[in-house]
């Protein structure tokens, strides 16, 4: 492995026992949950729904718990320590993408589906089509999101366990995979709600302890940790200011806007977020749930400032690129600086503890992700197109189950060669999938009359196609040093993020699509039923 983390395996050394211990009692005792949980689970719409027994503010934890992913803790952390303040927009721009949900899509989407995004599609439209793409988009979206998930727990671990060289990544990186189908196959919806509950409150309160510490270490001056973050940095002034990563010319300016229209839009479309919101009783408890998200997100989204400051002031880029070169091990540093440093008890112990809670985090988003896509299969491909409705609850669970150990391999294989890259980028792309093929089709249906079958399916695979298309050429893929593969180039498309062109396009295409059809509803009457519904509830599931 590299230098630094070599380091930290050193400096904690004589505290492993202790180390492991802390970590191994966090991940057995969300297992433990789990199977608890998974006990109470007796139908589909447990497994996929949780019971509809959630109150708003257990949802609204859940849904934190769901959100802030590795991307936030690990991600968000490193890009700040390493570009300063373009950095610190990640935060802003996952935190405002929260008044969509709510504003947009939250308590009509609650009102109008019962398991997935694709019941409300195929309420008013062709059934088989539309669950089809909208399947495939939402197993497209989750494997992008669990990409991001699994490359920070590659990084975590093998920090906290001072693993060396590529093996050992990939058997944590499997690990990871192998708990995640674990935590879906058992617990279903219920255990994966009280895993994100309990890991939302961990996460806060470890965030909270280390924002403390770090501004301890400045007296609470935050102008002070600003100034000394901008001295180790090595970039001066220019660190607290636009520009070190977006801003410096055309290119990148428009690569700026195009992650800002990915993350503001790409919330509303992300299938393991959408799906929460089936999880309570009424759309108030939606609607509800959604506030408290908001107001756990923000504080959070605030306390990433002292952690990624705080890692550049106290841990420095250097040691923290030689550990992890996307920075994805800024925050766990930072935990083992503000503890006591490499050799003390105090830096071992917050060490094992704030991994612990970053992992949980992990295991608690990826199951989230996986039980969102194997149940958009089991629902939407399997009963309803394939078997064309004629299959029982157990039957469809089962192949819940069995899609859920499908895509854990499938995300264990990906996450092993994307080791270099940061996990908030990744998690933008799927973002920006998430905008791009999900969010038009979505808002199109809830409000628009006029729109067709023709129009969601060219707006799903035309916003799908076009944004994993420019993914696969672009910087991200090919032709730098931290792309996925250095050594080859093919990175036609200049940005790298594709949302500036496949969020318009997906929009474009629904609308032509459905004006060059014919409505399957030519009276209007579903649609008005869809409205009363998405309004009030009435005739919801």
């Amino acid at each position: 492995m590299t230098e630094a983390i070599q380091l930290a395996a050193q400096g904690a050394g004589e505290h492993r026992t202790l180390i492991i211990s802390l970590f191994s009692v966090f991940v057995v005792a969300t297992l433990a949950i789990t199977v608890w949980a998974g006990r109470q689970t007796k139908d589909a719409t447990d497994f996929y729904a949780g019971g509809r027994s959630f109150s708003g503010f257990q949802n609204g934890l859940a849904i934190s718990g769901d959100y802030m992913s590795a991307a936030s803790f690990l991600g968000i952390a490193g890009a700040i320590s390493l570009y300063g303040y373009d950095g610190f927009l990640y935060s802003i721009g996952f935190l405002v993408a929260w008044l969509v949900a709510l504003l947009l899509v939250a308590e009509p989407l609650r009102n109008s589906g019962r398991f997935t995004m694709a019941d409300v599609l195929a309420f008013r439209l062709r059934q088989r089509p539309v669950r089809t793409a909208a399947g495939t988009s939402t197993i497209v979206v989750s494997i992008f999101y669990l990409l991001a998930q699994m490359v920070g727990a590659g990084a975590l671990v093998a920090l906290l366990l001072g693993a060396s060289g590529e093996g050992s990544r990939r058997w944590i990186i499997a690990l990871v995979g192998i708990v995640m189908v674990l935590y879906v196959t058992i617990g279903g919806m219920k255990g994966t709600t009280w895993v994100q509950i309990v890991k939302a409150v961990l996460l806060i309160a470890g965030t909270l302890l280390i924002t403390v510490l770090v501004l301890t270490k400045f007296n609470w001056n935050l102008s002070t940790l600003l100034e000394r973050a901008a001295d180790e940095s090595g970039k001066g002034r220019a660190f607290l200011e636009p520009g070190l990563q977006y801003g410096k010319d055309d290119t990148s300016k428009l690569n700026f806007i195009s992650l800002g229209m990915a993350l503001v839009l790409g919330t509303a479309g992300l299938p393991h977020i959408l799906i929460r919101f089936y999880t309570v009783p009424t759309a108030k408890a939606a609607r509800k749930s959604v506030n408290w998200a908001i107001g756990i997100i923000g504080a959070f989204y605030l306390m990433t400032i002292a952690l990624g400051f705080g890692a550049a002031a106290l841990v420095g880029p250097k040691a923290i690129t030689a550990s992890n070169e996307a920075g994805n091990t800024a925050a766990p540093l930072l935990a083992q600086a503000v503890g006591g440093g490499e050799d003390s008890a105090g830096g071992a112990i917050l060490l094992a503890v704030i991994s612990a809670v970053a992992f949980a985090t992990i295991l608690a988003v990826v199951a989230g992700l996986t039980l969102a896509s194997s149940a958009s299969f089991a629902h939407d491909l399997w009963a309803n197109v394939i078997r064309k409705g004629r299959t029982t609850e157990k039957e469809e669970v089962l192949t819940a189950k069995l899609a859920a150990v499908a895509i854990g391999a499938v995300s264990i294989v990906l996450g092993i060669f994307a080791h270099r890259l940061n996990t908030a980028a990744l998690v933008a792309l799927a973002f920006a999938v998430a905008a791009s093929a999900n969010l038009p089709t979505i808002l199109y249906s809830l409000f628009w009359k006029r729109f067709t079958t023709r129009g969601a399916l060219w707006s799903i695979y035309g916003g799908l196609v076009s944004s994993v298309a420019l993914v696969i050429f672009s910087p991200v893929l090919s032709g730098n040093a931290k792309a996925l593969f250095p050594g080859m180039d093919f990175a036609y498309f200049p940005l790298a993020n594709p949302g500036l062109v496949s969020i318009p396009l997906g929009f474009l295409l629904g609308w032509l699509g459905s004006i060059t059809s014919r409505p399957e509803d030519l009276t209007g009457e579903k649609y008005a039923e869809l409205e009363v519904r998405s309004l009030t509830g009435v005739g919801a599931h």
